[in-house]
């Protein structure tokens, strides 16, 4: 377990079961809850304790169901390591949201939704690429629900260094560490570490990196080929003009795989843990979890880590970076 402050803790690896969970709500029915709270049980009790949603997940006439699902599995789970669990959301900069109230607003409607107050309330985005002007009023919010003891702990995502060091002061002053941030991190994006140099002020600011997308969406599974078939929606196109050119990373992954009898999956996760970040795997089902488990109790080597380096830094195409990321 790694101390992050006197209030809260995090375990080397959380579980995103919900860190696409508008992505994994589309065609949600009820009948997904029994696979879902499955999923949320083996995690728990293998160690797995820290759940990433957001109040952006469920929307429309779902209704913040991410929120509501998460809460409900977390009550309905009595097994081992529950006192471990830590339950993240990332509030939302909508346009509508402009003062510091409305998002203590957000931060309390998340908190009754999950039926219990949030662990790590986080701002999912910055508005510095669009909005420089709304932004310091939703900080000031963050700020203020752990003041009001609402929260355990306060952590960003898609901040790159600058905006970072410019909140980091911002909370200083205000006596509110910045518990973590997460961004885009892969194989295929190592842009936030290897060209924004986020790990390394993340260390000196005392910051945990969380890794959101550990996957690159599926890329990194071994699952789908250039040949397809290719996933439905908007990642068939992402899919279709990535894949013909990470051949030799997967097969790099793929070798590496099999010589320590472990999945391309696992291998892509592991990779994460050993640049010292915290990676957040979704998982639908069972399988897909316990792949993701997998990953945990072992580590890569140097030469295999060193290998894994030089061959993503080659690539010609790599994952697109999200629009809000900022530097």
């Amino acid at each position: 377990m790694i101390q992050i402050n006197q209030k809260l803790t995090f375990p080397t690896m959380g579980c995103g079961t919900w860190a696409w969970g508008n992505r994994l709500l589309w065609g949600y029915d009820e009948s997904m809850d029994n696979q879902l709270q499955a999923v949320f049980n083996l995690c728990v009790s293998n160690g797995v304790t820290l759940f990433d949603t957001g109040d952006s997940y469920g929307t429309g006439r779902l209704n913040g169901r991410s929120e509501q699902l998460l809460g409900q599995f977390y009550r309905e789970y009595q097994g081992a390591n529950k006192q471990n669990i830590c339950i993240a959301t990332k509030l939302a900069a909508y346009p509508w949201r402009l003062t510091r109230n409305s998002m203590v607003s957000a931060g309390k409607s998340s908190a009754q939704r999950l039926g219990k107050n949030v662990d790590l309330v986080q701002m999912h985005w910055s508005t510095a690429n669009y909005a420089p002007w709304q932004e310091a009023a939703l900080l000031d919010g963050l700020a203020d629900l752990y003041e009001q003891g609402l929260v355990k702990g306060v952590g960003l995502s898609n901040y790159g260094p600058k905006r970072l060091k410019w909140v980091h002061k911002r909370f200083s002053e205000r006596g509110v560490a910045i518990a973590s941030l997460q961004v885009q991190y892969s194989l295929l994006s190592t842009y936030p570490v290897t060209e924004l140099g986020l790990k390394e002020v993340c260390d000196e600011l005392g910051i945990k990196l969380i890794a959101y997308s550990p996957l690159a969406l599926g890329l990194l599974t071994g699952k789908y080929s250039e040949k397809g078939p290719f996933p439905k929606g908007i990642r068939s196109q992402l899919f279709r003009q990535l894949l013909p050119g990470i051949n030799p990373l997967l097969t790099c992954m793929r070798e590496i795989a099999q010589s320590r009898n472990k999945t391309l999956s696992q291998v892509a996760i592991n990779w994460c843990i050993c640049k010292g970040t915290i990676p957040i795997p979704g998982a639908k089902t069972v399988e897909q979890a316990q792949q993701n488990i997998g990953a945990l109790g072992w580590q890569l080597d140097t030469g295999e880590m060193a290998t894994l380096d030089k061959i993503a830094a080659s690539l010609n195409k790599k994952m697109v970076q999200n629009i809000f990321q900022t530097k």
